[in-house]
């Protein structure tokens, strides 16, 4: 494929398109000023104008309909199910087009542990050393330049934010609890009964535990902070609402940390991040909801010699699409707000 011609928007595929998460980014890719959506792909719906299948895009063009094939995309954004952007990643990387895989099939560097906690064989493995962990605020030097960017989880993308100033400091041991909790949209378009209003309303219920396929990610990333792997505790929860989640996460002071340690090194990690604040009382999902912001507050239990942190989010903006976005533009050299400026929603 030719080089981008930095005068002209970058033309992008969606891989996925009729999900949640494809359709968020559709959303947001739509009114990105520098990105042009030229293909939308997904098995279902094929023929079918992505604006019919995704009820919400009223700003796409009649002419984007569903098909199979990513045309002339110079970026291609994977939003599939578990080991299926592994089966055609290397296709499109030799075509010399960018691959941005907003689901889980790049994120382990070890393909031992897709085997573990995925239940596959990793179709890819030799990509594996080659991707780049797209936690834009800790890795967007490596994303510049890259041609295979896998875009972190929700839960880790909470977590790692709530806990990174911390373990960057060396402030806090290596016994980390994460409790995380999320709504039903983190699921996708799955019809179990456990996602049934019947069912979910007015219902909190833990799931995963202890092999909930985002632990080894947090374990993976934390260690690249802290320096040793973490013994890591994560328990999710659905909780009976659309959109939002929150990772509270606990994890003992280091010997001599102090309160003031703690809030000194998370003012200095996010005090010029454009999608991180650090909030004086405790963030609200809501807060947050239909953005690409993250808040984090940070608490220490003196009596327990103990750091409690909450990482908040929209699990399909920052959680998924929007994160993809900003890695989207990270890479391209454009802003990383470009595309994502919207304020959250409220109430």
């Amino acid at each position: 494929m030719a080089p981008h011609n930095l005068l002209m928007p970058t033309n992008v595929a969606i891989v996925g398109a009729t999900g949640y998460a494809g359709g968020e980014l559709a959303r947001l890719v739509l009114r990105h000023p520098e990105a042009r959506l030229v293909a939308a792909v997904a098995r279902s719906g094929q023929g079918e104008p992505l604006r019919k299948l995704q009820p919400h895009l009223h700003a796409a063009p009649d002419s984007l309909v569903v098909g199979s094939d990513v045309g002339d995309a110079e970026v291609v954004f994977t939003a599939l199910p578990a080991g299926e952007a592994a089966k055609q990643a290397g296709t499109w990387l030799d075509e010399g087009r960018t691959v941005i895989d907003i689901g889980s099939d790049f994120r382990l560097r070890d393909p031992v542990l897709y085997e573990r906690w995925y239940g596959y064989t990793h179709p890819a493995p030799a990509l594996l050393a080659e991707a780049i962990y797209g936690l834009t605020e800790l890795a967007r030097d490596r994303i510049r330049g890259a041609r295979l960017i896998a875009n972190p989880g929700c839960y880790p993308t909470a977590a790692l934010l709530a806990l990174a100033p911390a373990l960057k400091g060396r402030l806090v041991g290596d016994e980390i609890i994460v409790d995380g909790k999320t709504g039903v949209s983190g699921a996708g378009h799955n019809i179990d009964e456990a996602y049934l209003f019947g069912t979910i309303d007015e219902s909190v219920r833990p799931y995963g535990l202890p092999k909930h396929r985002h632990t080894p990610e947090i374990v993976q990333e934390a260690a690249a902070l802290l320096g040793a792997a973490p013994k890591l505790t994560f328990t999710p929860h659905l909780v009976p609402m659309t959109r939002g989640l929150i990772a509270t996460c606990y994890a003992p002071l280091s010997r001599g940390a102090t309160a003031k340690d703690i809030a000194d090194a998370y003012a200095r990690e996010y005090a010029e991040e454009p999608f991180i604040r650090v909030t004086d009382t405790y963030p609200a999902t809501k807060a947050t909801l239909g953005s690409n912001w993250c808040l984090v507050h940070a608490v220490v239990d003196e009596a327990n010699a103990r750091l409690v942190t909450f990482g908040v989010l929209d699990n399909l903006v920052k959680g998924a699409a929007g994160s993809a976005l900003q890695n989207f533009n990270a890479r391209f050299g454009y802003p990383e707000t470009m595309g994502l400026e919207a304020l959250p929603l409220w109430p």
